[in-house]
């Protein structure tokens, strides 16, 4: 008998003015690619453990009140990020193109869930329940973060989510 998948839960950080969870949730069926990911450990988290219906946390960084705004479902796996092999695309990279072969990954996600509340970053760092999460530590810029079913709960709670 096949051994049934728990949902794991992610968070990707995301900057607003370049990809923002309003622009997923316009996406033609709430779904985009999740491409330009160009660090190895978290190459490595969407090729070989994101799976289809692991949640995801769609975080706002690099502006003035970071905060998470909403939910979305892994809807494909890990698959070539093409984009690094198109001289044209921001997300280009010369060595994969000397390849011939993208070396880096990208996974489809699907808008779930809006905030009711936006779940901001100061009012994640008072809370004491999620003090260990990734994304409040000192220094860690990883772009996609594991992030564990307790501190999933907690930030869906204090998000208040609705269908999109």
């Amino acid at each position: 008998m096949a051994e049934k998948k728990i949902p794991q839960f992610w968070l990707m950080k995301t900057e607003p003015n370049v990809f923002s969870f309003e622009d997923l949730v316009k996406a033609p069926n709430r779904t985009t690619c999740w491409e330009g990911v160009r660090n190895y450990q978290a190459r490595n988290f969407m090729r070989d453990t994101f799976k289809n219906g692991d949640q995801v946390l769609i975080y706002h960084s690099n502006v003035a009140e970071p905060a998470v705004f909403g939910i979305a479902l892994v809807v494909r796996e890990g698959y070539p990020d093409l984009h690094a092999l198109d001289p044209k695309s921001e997300y280009f990279d010369e060595a994969a193109k000397t390849k011939g072969i993208s070396p880096w990954v990208m996974v489809d996600v699907k808008a779930t869930h809006r905030f009711k509340n936006p779940v901001y970053r100061e009012q994640l760092k008072k809370e004491p329940e999620v003090k260990t999460m990734m994304v409040l530590q000192r220094g860690a810029r990883l772009s996609v973060q594991p992030v564990s079913n307790e501190h999933f709960d907690l930030i869906v709670k204090l998000g208040i989510p609705f269908k999109v």
